[in-house]
């Protein structure tokens, strides 16, 4: 019996398969009408082939398409996420902006040059800060405000710079209507800031106008409170200074030597003057570079690709910050990049000219004097976007 199997078995692996019509089981199923199927073996194979791959095993010629269809759906999802996401950031963050400078209400403008120019302000507004606050922070209680900085940054094609304006510059402050009297006083010579005391914005608009035959085409100003919450938002601000600075009347107390700066010792450092040569002057150049760094930081990648430290930027930055009616946060943005470029090397940080640093006046104490051949042969280079060749020295 078992050599009959064995003979069988043999017969069956080596004699061929069978064709078709001769084949007992499609034999009968021809007689009960059913239609032939195709062999699974494919071409040239038996009824009991191996099933067809199609060369690409089963359901491949499907996955392909299928895979680039996810692929397709899922970067479309992710751009449309992008879009809302992008979408609502800049809403949120324009509703914020406080446009309270109307430019419009300057008078008597000079005509427009090349580049941008925006006037940037620091301001010793108190306005959200407690009275502990102030005692901590070192800011007195004087009501109203006054300028505590006043900066010019030109943004053109030759390089940006950034222009310090003493506050105590002895300048012209021309006729203007007073804002609360609704009187008309004339021109007079006083210190600058004297004419944001009196007129506000648009008055310190136009006495920058009128003095340097620039344009301001933006305005922008913080105060104490958005300064320190916007340092304090960025996680401070690395500063490396050269000699130990120890100021009473600031509060400002620190080694030599590179340091980050909270809020509070931020606002410490651009406020100390005392223990500077030259005073005011002195505290101008630690002002802007203190600005342009802080300008650095909030520009670098790991503060705009960190959600959880880019919202917290933008929204002490904008809670704060005062602008003119028809700054966008696109002019904001162009603002604060040319304020890094500097920092980068991509222009330069300088102050007015000056040909008298203590000069005596009448009413308004010691002031400051411009070199006025040097001063308006800057100014004319600003006004055109040259290349500045002025510098402040001699």
């Amino acid at each position: 019996m078992s050599g009959w199997s064995n003979e069988a078995e043999q017969r069956r692996r080596t004699e061929p398969p069978l064709p078709p019509e001769l084949s007992p089981r499609r034999g009968a199923a021809a007689a009960a009408g059913v239609p032939p199927q195709p062999s699974r073996g494919g071409a040239g194979g038996g009824d009991y082939g191996p099933p067809s791959t199609g060369g690409g095993g089963r359901g491949s010629g499907r996955r392909p398409g299928s895979r680039a269809r996810k692929v397709k759906i899922t970067l479309l999802s992710l751009v449309l996420v992008l879009l809302v996401v992008s979408a609502g950031t800049y809403f949120w963050a324009d509703g914020k902006v406080r446009r309270e400078v109307d430019l419009s209400k300057v008078e008597d403008r000079p005509a427009g040059g090349k580049g941008t120019n925006y006037l940037i302000v620091g301001s010793d507004s108190r306005e959200g800060l407690s009275k502990q606050q102030e005692q901590d922070l070192h800011t007195g209680s004087a009501q109203g405000k006054r300028t505590d900085s006043m900066m010019v940054l030109h943004v053109g094609g030759n390089g940006n710079t950034m222009l310090s304006l003493p506050r105590d510059s002895y300048v012209t402050i021309p006729a203007f209507t007073g804002q609360q009297s609704g009187k008309r006083y004339p021109a007079a010579t006083h210190k600058l800031n004297r004419a944001y005391a009196d007129g506000g914005p648009e008055l310190l608009t136009r006495t920058v106008e009128y003095n340097t035959g620039l344009h301001i085409d933006h305005y922008a100003e913080i105060g104490f409170s958005g300064f320190v919450n916007l340092v304090d938002a960025l996680g401070g601000v690395d500063m490396c200074l050269d000699k130990p600075l120890k100021d009473k009347a600031s509060g400002a107390d620190f080694p030599a030597g590179c340091q980050t700066l909270n809020g509070k010792q931020g606002l410490a450092f651009v406020r100390q003057r005392h223990q500077e040569a030259d005073q005011d002057l002195g505290r101008m150049r630690n002002q802007q570079k203190f600005l342009s760094t802080l300008a650095h930081q909030a520009a670098s990648p790991s503060t705009v690709l960190n959600p959880f430290t880019l919202y917290p930027v933008i929204g002490s930055g904008l809670d704060t910050l005062i602008v003119d009616k028809g700054m966008s946060l696109w002019n904001i943005s162009s603002m604060f990049w040319a304020m890094k470029g500097v920092t980068s090397g991509d222009g330069k940080s300088m102050t007015v000219p000056i040909s008298t640093a203590s000069l005596p006046t009448r009413g308004d104490g010691v002031a400051v004097k411009w070199n006025q051949a040097k001063s308006k042969q800057l100014f004319a280079q600003l006004k055109n976007d040259e290349t500045v060749t002025v510098t402040d020295k001699g």
